[in-house]
């Protein structure tokens, strides 16, 4: 059987494409099995490849100034995706007559942030008159759709990976992604659960929304998700994609993985640059690669690798961090925008030689 084509969209980050709140925009940039990105509007960036404004990778994907030039030169724009991730998921009110123009132009409207465009009366009659869908990804689930942890986790003997970081928005996902393709290339049967809304646009299979899942059943929910993968691809390995940080004060996160998820075996992400969570001194500073090792030691899990998220690194810099972070905590360092994360599958493959 063929597969269907993917159904046409445009990003929308007006004004946000070069910043962090746009992670879900350069998720989808750099990849997307759920949908064709045509193209990004920004004002900001219009005349650009999305890709070069991102990591300086020409990808093909034009960035235009408006859904207006967007229609004029893109044909069959089925959906519009909101690319940003905003501190507390509120949409920015300039958004607001975009959405509009594109509903009017018959495009549905994908929305990952917590406002949700399904309260809003005035949209939800647009896009009823103009037969469009309103796609709000982090809608929480009903209660019947939810699961409670019930120890099944412990059946899986498949080495189960967490990919966390120090940080917010430092490439959890990318980074496994990234790991989870290498394996696949190295032929591992490697399945990723995603734990965020962009790991739903870029097509996931399995994983839940964590940030909009109520609290007694994130366990579940992520247990469910593993255990429903490992059954289903009969997996060799499963990564988990992170979110936050284990010590960010805003929305401490990451022992959920490692206690309900089970995963015995870290990647951990580290932005050398950022000092303080979240970029805000008065959040405190981020606690150093020793700290956080030793930190996830005792909840009874090994970090195997480090990923080093090398903004406003130089070339020469991050590859100076490289040698400095293997020589000093003895582990294998990751530059994953530099030259890929190869260098994790041996570890990989000694886990499932251990595991046999």
């Amino acid at each position: 059987m063929k597969n269907l084509p993917k159904p046409k969209a445009i990003v929308l980050t007006d004004g946000m494409l070069h910043t962090t709140d746009a992670k879900t925009a350069h998720g989808l940039i750099r990849g997307t099995d759920r949908y064709e990105i045509t193209g990004v509007i920004d004002s900001v960036h219009k005349g650009k490849d999305a890709g070069e404004v991102l990591d300086g990778i020409h990808r093909n994907i034009p960035v235009v100034g408006s859904i207006d030039d967007a229609i004029k030169v893109m044909n069959d724009i089925s959906y519009c995706i909101i690319g940003i991730a905003t501190v507390g998921g509120k949409l920015p009110a300039h958004f607001l007559p975009i959405i509009k123009t594109c509903i009017i132009n018959k495009i549905s409207i994908v929305n990952g942030l917590h406002e949700f465009l399904t309260n809003m009366p005035q949209l939800v009659a647009l896009a009823k008159e103009y037969a469009v869908e309103l796609v709000d990804v982090r809608k929480p689930k009903e209660r019947n759709d939810l699961h409670f942890w019930d120890a099944s986790i412990f059946a899986v003997t498949a080495p189960i990976i967490a990919v966390i970081g120090t940080d917010c928005a430092l490439g959890k996902r990318t980074t496994c992604r990234m790991v989870t393709q290498a394996c696949k290339n190295a032929g591992l049967n490697a399945q990723m659960i995603y734990t965020g809304q962009t790991g739903w646009l870029q097509g996931g299979q399995y994983g839940f929304i964590f940030d909009s899942t109520l609290n007694d059943f994130v366990a579940g929910e992520l247990e469910h998700a593993v255990v429903s993968c490992w059954k289903e691809t009969n997996a060799d390995i499963v990564l988990i994609e992170g979110q936050s940080a284990l010590r960010n004060p805003s929305g401490p996160c990451g022992s959920e993985l490692l206690i309900s998820g089970n995963a015995k075996q870290v990647i951990l992400v580290h932005a050398p640059k950022r000092i303080y969570y979240d970029e805000i001194e008065a959040w405190g500073s981020i606690h150093t690669l020793a700290s956080e090792i030793e930190l996830i030691k005792m909840y009874g899990s090994t970090v195997i690798a480090i990923a080093i998220n090398t903004t406003d690194c130089s070339t020469e810099e991050a590859f100076a961090l490289q040698k400095e972070y293997e020589a000093t905590l003895q582990l294998p360092v990751l530059l994953p925008i530099q030259e890929g994360v190869l260098k994790i599958i041996p570890v990989i493959q000694s886990l499932l030689k251990n595991k046999a």
